[in-house]
């Protein structure tokens, strides 16, 4: 039996002694309908039912494994174990209860680490199951054959997570890719949600907004002091020309700051 490290043991019994044996070859993520800790999800394994997963996952990121990995669990329908004996891995999410909300972060980054363990250990391919015995990682209702009566488990909310955050963030960690973090000297509000005339942008843009914007302050001030010399006003020194490229990039209509320097620029020299 394999025991991931990263979480605490509440072995249930006879289940982890008496269940057959499985080759994991599946990762399959599932929403417990219920706002649980780890423990608590133990417990009803315990006390209320026969079945069981693997794993059980709080909302604040506490995570409990129930049974080895290389044993059989019961949340999978024909997952469990395949004639072959091989069969899958599972983990109870709390969720709300319809099923409606999306992981947390703490959740998201607990499944990520348990996901690249399972890599690791037991060699599950990181690709998601093109089928409902091939290796591979899913959630509860990519296959039918996964859920005796049918289910929408996980729900909306957290398939696309799992698409698009947790199945990524595996492959990433897995591979050795992931990103290192970066400091953060900005609010999150003003870098992931920088909104403009109504319209809402990413950080990309911004970012690359606020790049084009100091591109284009320097070119028309580069413009503005070539005019000036045109009309033959007095040479602009260095500390002028960096306080007008600072007065036009901190002004929000461009064209009109520039014609207020450009008109006392003019008055300064008709009247010397």
């Amino acid at each position: 039996m394999a025991w991931f490290p990263g979480a605490t043991r509440y072995e249930l019994q006879p289940e982890s002694d008496d269940q057959p044996a499985i080759r994991p070859t599946q990762f399959i993520v599932h929403s417990i309908i219920a706002p649980w800790t780890a423990k608590r999800t133990y417990e009803y394994w315990r006390d209320s039912t026969n079945l069981e997963s693997h794993f059980g996952l709080g909302y604040e990121g506490d995570l409990g494994q129930f049974i080895g990995t290389e044993t059989r669990a019961d949340a999978n329908y024909l997952a469990n174990r395949r004639a072959d004996g091989t069969g899958a891995v599972s983990i109870e999410t709390a969720s709300n209860t319809s099923g409606t909300d999306p992981w947390t972060a703490a959740q998201v980054e607990q499944l990520i680490e348990l996901g690249t363990w399972l890599h690791h250990q037991h060699g599950i391919p990181l690709r998601l199951c093109p089928e409902w015995d091939a290796p591979g990682y899913g959630y509860h209702r990519l296959h039918a054959e996964w859920a005796k009566d049918g289910t929408n488990c996980p729900g909306d909310a957290r398939v696309k997570q799992f698409k698009e955050v947790v199945f990524p963030g595996i492959v990433a960690r897995a591979t050795g890719k992931t990103p290192p973090p970066q400091e953060d000297d900005m609010d999150p509000v003003d870098v992931w949600a920088y909104t403009g005339k109504g319209v809402t942008r990413d950080a990309y843009w911004h970012l690359r907004d606020t790049n084009t914007l100091a591109l284009q302050t320097r070119n028309e001030t580069r413009e503005v002091a070539a005019k000036l010399d045109a009309l033959k006003a007095p040479a602009l020194t260095a500390e002028q020309l960096n306080a007008l490229a600072a007065a036009v990039a901190a002004h929000p209509t461009l064209a009109e700051r520039i014609a207020e320097l450009v008109a006392d620029k003019l008055a300064t020299r008709l009247t010397n």
